[in-house]
C-alpha cells in the first residue's frame, strides 16, 4: 500500500482501484485565487495524477486573506504558476501544469475535452456559462462554485446532469464579486473544499452521484442548504458567449463600456452606454449578427434582451474583462 495514501485506501470506497482512478485521472481547474487555493491542496494530496490550473493573473497583496497558497514572496507572480510551484512541494508525483492565460470561447473546446473533470473556480459568469456550453457539448462534469459574502454554493452539472444554463438561463442584471461585495476567507475555503470533495467523488465514481445537486452554504444564518436540479430543461435557444478571434467581418459589434476602459480590440465596435443604446435599437439593421460586448458580459446581457425584444434574433455576447478578453 503507498505509504502516501493509505488512510485513504482504506476507505471501501477507494483502495487500490479507486487510488489508481484518481492516478490517471486529469482534473482541470480554471481559477487559482479563493476557490482554487481552497481545492486544489485536496486535489494533488488525494493523488490525483495530472492537474491543469488556468489562470490569467497575478498574485497581489489583498489576495493573501483568502488565498493560502500564496505567500508574500508571490506578490506579483502569476498564480497557475505560483499555484503549481506550491503543489508541487506538496505532492510532487502529480503532474502539475499551469497555464498564464483566461478561459475564453475559443480554447474552452479543447482545454475542456483534455479533462475527465472540470472545476469552475474562475470569479465571472462568462467563464462558466462558457465551461458549461463546452461541457455539455463534450460529455464532461463541471463542478461550479460562487462564493461572495458570507455564502455561496456549488453544483455539479453536465455529463448525465442539466447544465449550468439549464438551471440559470439567464444572466442576472447585475453581479458582485469578492473585491465588491468582500467575503471571508473561511467561507471560500468551506465551498472550495465541498469542489474538491465532489470531483473526487466524481472520479471514484462514488454512489449517490453529486450530478444534478446543487448545495449551498450561508455563513450568517449558520444554513446550509441544498436541493436537486434533475429535471431542468436546456433552454431551447442559448445565447452564447464567443471570443475576440470569433467576431466576423460581417458582425455588428456593440462595445457597450461607452467611453470607459482601453480601446476596444475591435476597431469597428461601436462605442455606446446602456444609456445610449435605447434610442438607437430602432436603427440598428436586420441582417448581420449583433454581438454585445461590455467588462463582464452583464451588460451585454441586458442589451440583448432589449435588442430581442425588438425582435432581433442572432445575438452573441463578448466579456472583454480587465483590460480586455483576449482570443
Amino acid at each position: 500500500m503507498n505509504a502516501r495514501y493509505r488512510t485513504q485506501m482504506r476507505l471501501p470506497q477507494v483502495g487500490e482501484q479507486g487510488q489508481a482512478r484518481l492516478a490517471g485521472a486529469h482534473v482541470l481547474v480554471v481559477g487559482a485565487g479563493g476557490l482554487g487555493c481552497a481545492l486544489l491542496p485536496w486535489l494533488v494530496g488525494a493523488g490525483v495524477g495530472r492537474v491543469t490550473v488556468m489562470d490569467p493573473d497575478t498574485v497581489e497583496l489583498h489576495n493573501l486573506h483568502r488565498q493560502p497558497l500564496y505567500r508574500m514572496a508571490d506578490i506579483g507572480r502569476p498564480k497557475a504558476r505560483a499555484a503549481c510551484l506550491a503543489l508541487g512541494e506538496l505532492n510532487p508525483e502529480t503532474r502539475l501544469r499551469a497555464r498564464i492565460e483566461p478561459l475564453t470561447p475559443a480554447n474552452a473546446p479543447e482545454r475542456v475535452a483534455a479533462a475527465d473533470v472540470v472545476l469552475d473556480a474562475a470569479d465571472t459568469l462568462a467563464v462558466t456559462y462558457t465551461l458549461s456550453d463546452a461541457c455539455l457539448r463534450l460529455g464532461r462534469p463541471l463542478v461550479s462554485a460562487s462564493a461572495v459574502g458570507l455564502g455561496g454554493y456549488v453544483g455539479v452539472f453536465c455529463d448525465g446532469a442539466p447544465s449550468y444554463r439549464a438551471v440559470f438561463p439567464q444572466l442576472p442584471t447585475h453581479g458582485g464579486d469578492c473585491d465588491s461585495a468582500g467575503v471571508l476567507g473561511p467561507v471560500v475555503a468551506l465551498l472550495g473544499a465541498l469542489q474538491a470533495q465532489f470531483a473526487l467523488a466524481l472520479l471514484l465514481d462514488l454512489s449517490p452521484s453529486p450530478r444534478g445537486r446543487l448545495f449551498s452554504w450561508d455563513a450568517r444564518r449558520l444554513r446550509f442548504g441544498g436541493c436537486g436540479f434533475d429535471g431542468a430543461a436546456e433552454p431551447a435557444q442559448a445565447l452564447p458567449f464567443i471570443a475576440v478571434s470569433q467576431v466576423h467581418d460581417t458582425d455588428l459589434v456593440l462595445d457597450l463600456r461607452g467611453g470607459e476602459g482601453p480601446p476596444s480590440p475591435l476597431p469597428q465596435a461601436l462605442r455606446l452606454t446602456m444609456d445610449e443604446l435605447p434610442a438607437r435599437v430602432p436603427t440598428l439593421p436586420r441582417g448581420p449578427r449583433i454581438v454585445l460586448g461590455c467588462r463582464t458580459g452583464l451588460r451585454a446581457a441586458r442589451a440583448a434582451a432589449l435588442l430581442s425584444h425588438h425582435g432581433h434574433e442572432t445575438l452573441a455576447l463578448l466579456a472583454f474583462g480587465e483590460p480586455q478578453w483576449p482570443a
